[in-house]
């Protein structure tokens, strides 16, 4: 059953060092990297977030009040989306509620760990579409990684 919601608004992508996240890691050296994150904005502002919303929103098990516990939290605005030039991908950090949310009283709706647990599973399903349609449908450059001569050949 499809959840019948209207999008959030697409989040502001901040500069933040991907490497500072738990749930992602960048490779390919300590140079300035390039993360394209105004170009993303501009997709996810023209479209891309909402076409990604219509996608997630028809397969997600989250039911409205869990929704409304994380557009209460304002959880999609935490978003970031960055370009990830070594895989050749659109690189996604999904926020979640921490685990400390009973001791902080996170939310006067949050009631176990399973609507926790949901949530922040579909929060990380929701990343893993923006991030494919963007790749998929908005993004036109090549990744520009170039690994170096010396690798071994496994072949």
């Amino acid at each position: 059953m499809t959840l019948a919601v209207d999008p959030p608004e697409p989040p502001t992508l901040d500069f933040v060092d991907p490497n500072e996240y738990e749930d992602a890691t960048i490779s390919g050296g300590s140079e300035e990297i390039d993360y394209r994150r105004e170009e993303l904005q501009e997709f996810l502002e023209n479209g891309a977030w909402e076409d990604a919303f219509e996608e997630w929103r028809a397969d997600t098990d989250l039911d409205q009040r869990e929704f409304g516990i994380a557009r209460d939290l304002d959880l999609f605005a935490e978003f970031d989306f960055f370009w990830d030039d070594f895989a050749d991908r659109v690189g996604y950090h999904a926020p979640g509620i921490p685990e400390d949310w009973q001791a902080r009283e996170y939310h006067p709706e949050l009631d176990t760990w399973g609507t926790v647990s949901a949530i922040n599973a579909a929060l990380t399903e929701f990343g893993q579409v923006v991030s494919v349609i963007l790749k998929a449908e908005y993004i036109d450059w090549e990744a520009a990684y170039e690994p170096p001569e010396d690798l071994p050949d496994f072949d």
